[in-house]
């Protein structure tokens, strides 16, 4: 005898061996035996054989038409033998009612299971809106292997122009698109960055990491919302100065500038001017509300996302021609040492008569002729002024360094400019400490430390930063890395050497400083009363989240723009044609180029000694996942990288500060060593760019 029988959900035949009350001991045509139940025994029968009549089941069950059978069937419940009769006959072969079981069985949209062997047809209107998903789920596979096809012959379907981004960054993985791509990536063995970036769904692999950037950052657009102009203060007083900033060719956010006025018995005050938005931006409203959602501006080789509108940066701007609000600090110095006498923070406005530029300024202002007193260019006297307190002052904070236990500052590296203009890079070398960029970081520094202690002295939090506030540079701390935290309250910045250090100079560029400059308009306005009316309050929680989300941002930024930075090196490459360059050993196994600030790293290299000059083939590069592969020809001698390493790391953050107080460079500017040292901060993004790769 055989049986028709059902087990874990399928259906079965086999012969039976033994029966015991109930319970059958059947061996499947696979010779595999198994105990079945009496009542998951459908039918009973001794011909054909069991793996014949499960065949001739499969062909009726194959063949039935499911719609004559679910109108046979009608609505009431029914058995499987009372259905088979009405189908096939009074009496139906064995192997016809088991293809009428399988068909039941596996046609839900059809017949509803009810029992064991008993069904009821599904309702009409429900059979109907099912077989339309069907149809249409049939519909939608046959577009999605027409957009396979696609895709694999390196053609974007038209439905997926509008929808690269979302497919590639925050896709629908239940939409026949993502489905597509994937498919496709699976069979053509790439990603689906690459392939959408090879049939055009992004012009090219920068705007695709451009396109990643943005939605992450920036869904909503990098545009501005339409915001009403903040009304400038009327009664500012207006400064008897002659202000002139020192910036590069492309900064458009001018917020320092500075005045040198002569003063009787061998004196001179020196101003330090920064525009002033803290005077019209109010803390909560809608521009607070949206400079603090972008925190600072980020820039970019050739391009930049202003932390603020431009229409709003042109009211604050210091312009050449124009008379603008600024917080100014000024300082009496006696010139026969430069020591300083006085210092006074004034709410005003300065009249600005020069934008000077380093492109036009840089050859002429050397360290030779401001030495000899010669060359000619604009503010040539007050220039030499400022270069005189700026070498007292960079002596000065040498000294401090020292008392920190930390070695001077090295400024025998190299800085690079990135200038891009319609997709051609220029990458321009400069020497770290040029006169111009002295002049400016050092009084941007002293500045910072100046108004840092100022909001100390009354009480009141501020934005700092530190480097080595506790502890010494033992394993295990924080300091022996020398990074830098940011705080609320004073603390030393070691590798700069200050006592304390609070960004306070670019508030049109960096949200930070906007609120430093309402804090220290709160001090000169109130004096000892500042405390009770400055916008943010001692252990106002808020300040916490702010310096939390500053960073948070910051960092995304900076890891962005070392994205773009060596983006921009592999388009170098390629535009020169570089195959032979040369390149200098960091240390272990990675390299920088010596004409562009691209490190590379070659495991498995030879070792070869730190600062070794070497001559590497270029193989390939890949402008998507920004790898270069290479190998070294040959030694060509070696060159002096500086100090050890953990001093390499400190000086990186020192350079940090150094760039982020200097004004002078609204390009990209990288620091060679810092590359070396990745897990120290890196260089500033809001005035002179970021390095590392």
């Amino acid at each position: 005898m055989n049986v028709f029988f059902e087990e874990s959900g399928d259906f079965k035949a086999g012969s039976v061996l033994s029966q015991a009350g109930e319970a059958f001991q059947v061996e499947l045509p696979t010779g595999k035996r198994t105990k079945v139940k009496g009542k998951d025994v459908f039918l009973q029968f001794s011909a054909p054989e069991p793996a014949n009549m499960m065949e001739q089941a499969r062909v009726v069950a194959a063949e039935m038409d499911l719609g004559f059978l679910w109108e046979v069937a009608g609505q009431e419940e029914f058995g499987f033998t009372e259905l088979a009769a009405e189908y096939f006959g009074a009496t139906p072969a064995t192997h016809e009612t088991a293809g009428l079981i399988l068909a039941l069985h596996q046609s839900p949209v059809y017949f509803q299971k009810k029992g064991r062997g008993r069904y009821k047809a599904a309702p009409e209107a429900t059979l109907k809106a099912a077989l339309a998903g069907i149809e249409k789920k049939k519909q939608q596979l046959l577009v999605q292997a027409a957009y396979v096809e696609e895709l694999k012959q390196r053609k974007l379907p038209e439905a997926f122009k509008s929808l690269a981004r979302t497919l590639l960054f925050k896709p629908d993985k239940n939409g026949i698109e993502y489905k597509a791509l994937a498919e496709a990536c699976e069979q053509l063995q790439t990603t689906p960055a690459r392939l959408l970036l090879e049939t055009g769904g992004f012009a090219s692999a920068k705007d695709l990491h451009l396109a990643r950037f943005h939605y992450e950052h920036f869904p909503k657009g990098t545009g501005f919302p339409e915001l009403p102009l903040p009304v400038l203060p009327q009664d500012l007083p207006v400064a008897d100065v002659a202000a002139f900033s020192i910036d590069d060719v492309t900064t458009t956010e001018i917020d320092d500038a500075f005045s040198v006025t002569p003063l009787e018995d061998g004196k001179v005050r020196i101003g330090i001017h920064i525009a002033a938005p803290a005077l019209a931006i109010q803390r909560d409203d809608a521009v607070d509300q949206l400079a603090r959602s972008r925190m600072s501006t980020v820039y970019m080789p050739g391009d930049k996302i202003t932390m603020l509108p431009d229409a709003l940066v042109d009211v604050f701007t210091l312009g050449e021609g124009q008379t603008r609000p600024a917080v100014s600090l000024y300082t009496v110095l006696d010139t026969q040492d430069w020591s300083v006498i006085s210092t006074e923070t004034r709410i005003e406005q300065i009249p600005v008569v020069s934008n000077l530029r380093h492109n036009d300024l840089d050859a002429l202002v050397t360290e030779e002729n401001l030495e000899a007193g010669t060359g000619d260019y604009p503010h040539k006297a007050e220039i030499a002024s400022i270069w005189q307190w700026a070498l007292v002052l960079e002596k000065a904070r040498m000294a401090k360094r020292e008392a920190f236990g930390l070695k001077p500052e090295q400024n025998n590296r190299v800085d690079f400019n990135f200038y891009v203009e319609n997709d051609v890079v220029s990458i321009v070398r400069r020497k770290r400490g040029a006169p111009l960029d002295k002049m400016v970081a050092e009084l941007m520094i002293f500045a910072n430390s100046t108004w840092g202690k100022l909001m100390a002295d009354h009480g009141i939090p501020g934005i700092y930063r530190a480097q080595g506030v506790a502890g010494g540079r033992g394993p295990g701390n924080w300091t022996a890395r020398m990074q830098v935290r940011m705080l609320t309250h004073a603390a030393p910045h070691q590798g700069l050497g200050v006592d304390q250090y609070a960004w306070s100079t670019s508030p049109l560029r960096r949200y930070t400083d906007l609120i430093n400059q309402w804090q220290i308009i709160a001090c000169v306005q109130h004096g000892i009363t500042a405390p009770l009316v400055a916008p943010f309050k001692p252990k106002d929680a808020d300040l916490y989240a702010i310096v939390s989300g500053f960073d948070a941002a910051y960092s995304a930024y900076a890891d962005f723009q070392s994205g773009m930075e060596r983006y921009w090196c592999l388009r170098w490459l390629q535009q020169e044609q570089a195959r032979q360059v040369d390149a200098v050993v960091l240390k272990d196994e990675i390299l920088r180029l010596s004409e562009i600030p691209l490190v590379i790293r070659m495991p498995g290299m030879a070792q070869v000694a730190r600062g070794a000059q070497v001559k590497l083939d270029i193989l390939r590069w890949d402008e998507l996942d920004l790898s270069v592969e290479a190998r070294v020809l040959e030694v060509l001698g070696q060159t002096d990288l500086g100090e050890d390493d953990a001093e390499d790391e400190a000086d990186a953050d020192v350079a940090e500060e150094m760039s982020a107080d200097n004004e002078a460079a609204a390009g990209v500017t990288t620091s060679e060593d810092a590359q070396a040292a990745p897990e120290t901060e890196p260089q500033d993004a809001v005035d002179t760019g970021l390095n590392a790769v």
